[in-house]
């Protein structure tokens, strides 16, 4: 069986295209969710109009940043490991600047300057606009901080460089922040509260990127489902809009339609969703496009009731069994994924078997999940006691890999004979002989390259399969090309 994704991507140094009169070197890492990918594209496209092209080579560096990950301790861990090579590596340059960015740098804030004595600066997700003030406080001799959280920053007026491009893929920022307060969750002390992006400069942004040649786009936000343009704000504050406003205000299904409709023979994905918060309207927009993939990711938690309320989930397991019922009835062909948390504190054998029968109504075509480990400053660490053993908690969480890995299996195990789309994206890390892409549904197909290239719409014959990948021979071009 192949392993099943794991959320957090390996660290990625980023590059960029040099801009020729720039003399100074950036290396940047990005960890954790997509956002902090999407993020890193921003602070490239500040620095290099600060004199900065980006490197491969650590040795190499004027500034060294890590956009790093909070939401669970294990990512904590792997950045201090970071840290520790940065220093080893500024023993030999003492030149070297070495900056945080992202959620540790807004939560850990002074204390990251005084535990890690080689970061020079932290600045949190809302601050990147400041980094050329904070860089030049550094320069003059200064430790630099800013993690002030804003109430309407979404860097809408900043085009982000494509860092690591395949020119085929990108994401698109429609908000940041989030209002949903789950107990577990670190992400609204680091990233704020949600506010939504003019929904014009989303158009002309992926306007732009089709015009680059772009095959593909993301939208993105920790919570796209709750996106709301009214003309500029907090979404908590749109009871307090005009009429004229409210009457006018963009949600998230206008905002997909009109994506869709700009660009038709762009692929659009979205994520993530909110059981609570995605409508009909969502789905039945994406039942009336073709351009928008038939592919929700769409975290449960778990699937026990009094686990929901306790993680303060604002749905029970009932209602988003409707929820996927309806997904089911308007897009029957509809590929969903999840995330689950395992040993949330309190939580029974019954609880986890709830868990589990949930799973098996749904039966996912993949999944992340993880045990759950306290998170600072968060209502579950300061009011819960972790009190679920670690053996159990591996025991629970070894029986939803298992039947997620079996259910994996037979959703791909249904495309076999089938053909079906695929957008090139890259070559296959198996063989150099192989593309790799992903269709609509967000599985991976393999096939051998013959005359096609990365950006080619391919149909292809699925022959065999594992439990993540499809893997066949290519029958042409499809029409969408």
């Amino acid at each position: 069986m192949e392993k099943i994704i794991d959320e957090y991507k390996q660290g990625e140094s980023l590059i960029l295209e040099a801009k020729e009169n720039n003399q100074r070197k950036l290396f940047i890492e990005s960890y954790g969710c997509a956002m902090n990918f999407s993020d890193s594209e921003i602070v490239a496209s500040i620095l290099a109009n600060e004199g900065f092209n980006t490197t491969q080579n650590l040795e190499d560096a004027d500034l060294v940043l890590v956009n790093t990950c909070s939401i669970r301790d294990k990512a904590e861990q792997t950045i201090r490991k970071r840290l520790e090579k940065y220093n080893a590596v500024k023993k030999i340059n003492p030149k070297m600047k070495v900056g945080v960015l992202g959620c540790m740098a807004e939560r850990l804030k002074e204390k990251f300057l005084e535990e890690e004595k080689i970061v020079d600066l932290v600045v949190g997700p809302d601050a990147y606009k400041d980094l050329p003030n904070l860089i030049a406080e550094v320069e003059d001799g200064r430790n630099a901080v800013n993690v002030i959280l804003s109430k309407e920053e979404t860097y809408a007026d900043i085009s982000p460089i494509r860092l690591n491009s395949n020119g085929v893929t990108a994401f698109v920022s429609i908000t940041r922040g989030c209002d949903n307060m789950c107990t577990f969750c670190v992400v609204p002390f680091t990233r704020g509260r949600e506010r939504s992006r003019n929904p014009q400069s989303i158009l002309e942004e992926v306007n732009d990127l089709w015009n680059k040649g772009y095959k593909e786009i993301t939208l993105l936000g920790q919570n796209v489902d709750s996106y709301l343009w009214y003309g500029g704000g907090l979404k908590k504050d749109f009871v307090k809009a005009s009429e004229i406003q409210q009457a006018t205000a963009i949600n998230f299904s206008k905002l997909l339609d009109l994506c869709a409709q700009a660009q038709p023979k762009m692929r659009i994905r979205f994520s993530t969703s909110n059981p609570q918060d995605m409508s009909l309207d969502v789905i039945k927009t994406m039942a009336k496009h073709n351009n928008i993939c038939n592919y929700i990711h769409l975290p449960v938690q778990s699937g026990s009731n009094r686990i929901l309320k306790e993680m303060n989930r604002q749905h029970t397991r009932e209602e988003y069994f409707e929820l996927i019922d309806n997904i089911k009835r308007i897009i029957p062909d509809c590929t969903i994924s999840h995330d689950l948390i395992v040993g949330f504190p309190t939580e029974t054998e019954e609880d986890h078997q709830d868990t589990l029968s949930l799973m098996e109504y749904v039966k996912y075509s993949f999944g992340y999940m993880f045990t759950y480990s306290e998170r600072p400053g968060t209502l579950a660490e300061r009011k819960m006691k972790d009190d679920i053993p670690e053996a159990v908690k591996k025991r629970r969480f070894n029986d939803i890999l298992q039947l997620q890995q079996k259910h994996s299996l037979y959703r791909t195990q249904q495309d076999l004979g089938k053909i079906v789309e695929v957008l090139i994206e890259k070559e296959s890390k198996k063989s150099s002989a192989h593309w790799s892409g992903r269709n609509e549904h967000n599985t991976v197909v393999v096939f051998p390259k013959e005359n096609y290239k990365i950006g080619d719409f391919v149909n292809v014959k699925a022959n065999e399969c594992t439990s993540a990948t499809l893997i066949g021979e290519a029958v042409g071009l499809s029409n969408n090309n």
